[in-house]
């Protein structure tokens, strides 16, 4: 099992605790020396204030956060956790991506969301009746432009033609591409284009207003997902096999539950096939963040995989 750790830059009210270049180095620097394999940040370009009312949080620009991270560190993975892709345009978005996986040697991984925040969507001018389809040529775009030095595209929102984004992502053909979300039509992107998928415990009608997504509240209800997965791609004959990203299951924050049972929730998703986690740490200060993910690496990450 991989652990992609979230950082807390959506924390402004805590000021230079969190925001600002000594606070980038340091959490970075000390995550991977901690044994964490990636770092990971969220996407929310001009969030609603009704929705920050209402259980919303801050989000920094995520290419400009991860360059940041990469600075400072050798091998740690720059993980987009989730990316808006209906957000960006497609060329402008496959710029970004490859030039940070270009000059960091090659550690940029790509989880990918449709978004469900319609005011967000409105104030960034895209159509949010139609950003599954939006999403889905997005990505299409992203991977021609990546796919040669000269490219071309033609689709219903963008084109292009003899274009070139150089220099071209490290990975080949591309970095990856983990689908998010619950529901079983990000399972069947993840299937049939994606390299991984990337859930997430929650949803429904519990959380912030203006946000709906396909709950998973269960290790159950994970399960049937991962089967419908397993099912889907046979039956569409994908043999390649598919990352599973997930959170675990009990949280660290969890008042009323220890670390085993952080761990042996994590060993369930294990059981699943899941290899990779994304785990967050609290703490007001960045000392208190520091200290708990000492705590998280060694009675959690070590501990799964001992």
């Amino acid at each position: 099992m991989k652990f992609s750790l979230a950082l807390p830059i959506d924390h402004v009210q805590y000021g230079a605790e969190f925001i600002g270049p000594d606070a980038i180095r340091e959490m970075s620097v000390a995550a991977e020396a901690m044994g964490f394999d990636a770092l990971n940040v969220t996407d929310h370009p001009a969030p609603t204030a009704n929705w920050m009312k209402h259980g919303g949080h801050h989000a920094q620009d995520p290419f400009v956060m991860l360059a940041m991270v990469a600075a400072h560190t050798k091998k740690i993975r720059l993980h987009t956790y989730l990316l808006v892709i209906p957000y960006r345009n497609p060329f402008v978005a496959a710029r970004s991506i490859a030039s940070l996986d270009a000059f960091s040697g090659g550690r940029f991984l790509m989880s990918a969301g449709v978004g469900y925040l319609k005011g967000e969507f409105k104030t960034l001018n895209v159509d949010f009746e139609k950003r599954q389809e939006i999403f889905d040529e997005t990505i299409a775009a992203m991977i021609a432009a990546w796919a040669s030095e000269e490219f071309t595209f033609e689709g219903e929102f963008f084109r292009a033609g003899g274009n070139v984004i150089q220099p071209s992502p490290v990975q080949k053909p591309h970095p990856p591409i983990w689908i998010g979300g619950n529901a079983k039509r990000s399972i069947r992107r993840a299937v049939e284009y994606g390299d991984g998928w990337s859930p997430m415990f929650g949803g429904g009608p519990g959380l912030a207003q203006t946000a709906r997504t396909a709950e998973i509240a269960t290790v159950e209800d994970l399960t049937e997902r991962v089967q419908y997965m397993r099912d889907y791609a046979a039956e569409v004959g994908r043999t390649r096999p598919l990352d599973l990203c997930v959170s675990p299951p009990v949280s660290p924050h969890n008042p009323s539950a220890t670390m085993s049972d952080v761990v042996d929730g994590i060993g369930k998703m294990v059981d699943l096939g899941a290899n990779w986690c994304s785990l967050s740490a609290g703490g007001e200060t960045r000392a208190a963040w520091l200290k708990n993910i000492e705590r998280l690496s060694k009675e959690v990450v070590e501990k799964v995989n001992a």
